[in-house]
């Protein structure tokens, strides 16, 4: 049996769920309740977030600014490995939830909590992400999870909920469930729950319509060392400053849309849109360097990890040891994955068009079509009959 809760930290983003969460933890558990909001990147949304906090009833309210621990110790590893979800996905909202659960567990401790709770639903990908980085870390803190228990079954329930007690809310946050950090900002619900609908304005906020972006391409130079972004045109930049300046950049030339259906863990299908400008870019200009840096059969055994890598951070198992391990693999092959990368930005697109590395493994005396005093092109005769013979015996029976 769960012992009594005295105190409980609450993982608070000052949208209408936690906001609710936060006033019916205190009534329902009759304890004291310790919000802690992560800095990744969220900008205005985080204007006030203390003072609302405080007023809905916290006892303590912490901002933490993880910005560039975020980038650099889970955006930029998650990158190092080319991870897309489902072929799409850039996992800007799966690879947040690491990070806040370890500052969730630190402040807990600190705090002597009995319990940590969090805002995701019952349906969502979330919980999972959340109580298993939480039990990876502190497998003796409860966890309280009110989307699970109470009877409060929809947004339209929330959203009285708010209005009896006096809790503000945005607009938006009746309309769309929204996720925004430095990497990305997501949109689910409304409209979006029909797959046949197009998405509102309304759901983009980082980046201007392809079609209101300039009709001049703008030109680019993003730097690597060791598989890690260092540089925008030639100025060297902090992680969370890089990933802030290529949003900018990519945000004004409509980069980094999408609108899909995926999968989620917990097994049914969801519809939602995500604005990725920043992280596009790094990993256009990224997988771009591979090619002349990462020797063919490393490039192709590290591609056969991506979807497994990619389930992983999505799933939730990030501290998990098939990931680490996954992780030490893919850090291995960056090690001469440094150098520039031009791209063109033009009307929702990334081109890379020239790249350059001290690493590179691209010959120009053996590729050239003029000629050339290295390759025998006689060699190619017995390379394809034998390549042939399994073919052959494959055919003639």
């Amino acid at each position: 049996m769960s012992k009594a809760i005295k105190k409980v930290v609450l993982a608070y983003s000052g949208g209408m769920d936690t906001s609710v969460i936060l006033k019916w933890i205190k009534d329902t558990y009759q304890c004291e309740v310790v919000t802690v909001t992560c800095d990744l990147g969220q900008e205005e949304e985080l204007d006030g977030i203390e003072e609302k906090a405080l007023t809905t009833g916290a006892v303590k309210a912490f901002v933490e600014d993880v910005r560039e621990e975020f980038a650099k110790d889970f955006i930029f590893p998650m990158f190092r490995a080319g991870a897309l979800y489902e072929g799409r996905y850039l996992l800007g909202t799966s690879i947040a939830r690491p990070l806040i659960a370890k500052r969730l567990v630190e402040i807990a401790r600190r705090e002597g909590a009995d319990a940590i709770a969090h805002g995701a639903t019952g349906k969502g990908n979330d919980q999972v992400r959340f109580e298993l980085s939480i039990n990876s870390l502190a497998p003796d803190l409860q966890v309280i999870a009110p989307w699970r228990v109470w009877d409060l079954c929809s947004r339209t329930d929330l959203t009285s909920f708010a209005e009896k007690h006096g809790i503000p809310l945005s607009a938006g946050s009746k309309h769309y469930s929204m996720d925004r950090n430095m990497l990305h900002l997501s949109f689910e619900g409304g409209e979006l729950e029909d797959p046949w609908q197009e998405a509102g304005e309304g759901s983009y906020m980082m980046t201007v319509p392809p079609e209101k972006a300039p009709n001049t391409p703008e030109y680019i130079e993003v730097e690597f060392e060791g598989g890690n972004p260092v540089a925008v045109n030639g100025k060297v930049l902090s992680p969370a400053a890089l990933i802030r300046t290529l949003n900018e950049v990519g945000g004004r030339h409509g980069i980094g849309r999408i609108d899909l259906v995926e999968n989620r863990f917990v097994g049914m299908k969801s519809r939602g849109v995500y604005e990725t400008p920043g992280g596009t870019i790094i990993h256009a200009a990224h997988r771009d360097l591979e090619g002349i840096c990462l020797d063919r059969e490393v490039m192709r055994q590290r591609d056969t990890m991506i979807p497994a890598y990619a389930a992983a951070v999505y799933n939730g198992f990030w501290y998990a040891p098939e990931r680490e391990a996954m992780q030490a693999f893919f850090d291995a092959t960056q090690h001469r994955v440094t150098g520039v990368v031009r791209l063109k930005l033009y009307k929702g697109n990334v081109y890379p068009v020239g790249r350059k590395s001290p690493y590179s493994l691209f010959r120009q005396d053996l590729c050239t079509f003029e000629r050339d005093e290295v390759y025998n092109q006689g060699d190619a005769t017995g390379f394809i009959r034998l390549n042939g013979l399994r073919i052959q015996g494959y055919k003639a029976r």
